[in-house]
């Protein structure tokens, strides 16, 4: 959705001419905005799940494993900043080999998500070995 709403606000940019000869960009279309509000209202629920779950997630079992909680929460920030840190770097270089603008940097992104999903299908962990035989004792399994 960030390609289209971005290649529509490119399509409808308009630019005035100032006295100095240089063009300046007019604001975007209320269309253009308010389809960025929209995408920007529909990420914000995934979102805010991505920011809370892993977290809570993390401290729960950290405390219940016997395992410092702050270590825990310290690796799960460092493996969410890195990755913030190295789109940071790399975005604005990327972008501008392929003529500027966003596009490019979004596109990396959603290659970078869909790999993300696919690993993660794929190295899903097994279940502790305590899990998996209380499980099978009860007759459920991990499916």
């Amino acid at each position: 959705m960030t390609v289209l709403v971005t290649k529509i606000s490119e399509h409808q940019r308009h630019y005035t001419l100032l006295s100095t000869g240089h063009q300046d960009p007019l604001p975007p279309s209320a269309a253009v905005k308010g389809g960025a509000l929209a995408l920007f209202s529909l990420l914000g629920i995934p979102l805010a799940i991505t920011y809370n779950i892993p977290f809570a997630l993390a401290s729960i079992f950290s405390s219940t494993s016997g395992a410092g909680q702050g270590l825990s929460l310290g690796v799960l920030n460092l493996a969410i900043v890195i990755p913030q840190m190295v789109v940071s770097v790399t975005s604005g270089p990327w972008d501008a080999l392929f003529g500027g603008g966003n596009l490019p940097a979004f596109v990396v992104g959603v290659v970078g998500c869909c790999d993300g999903g696919i690993l993660s299908i794929i190295l899903q962990p097994s279940p502790p070995p305590e899990l998996a035989k209380a499980a099978t004792a009860v007759g459920g399994g991990f499916h």
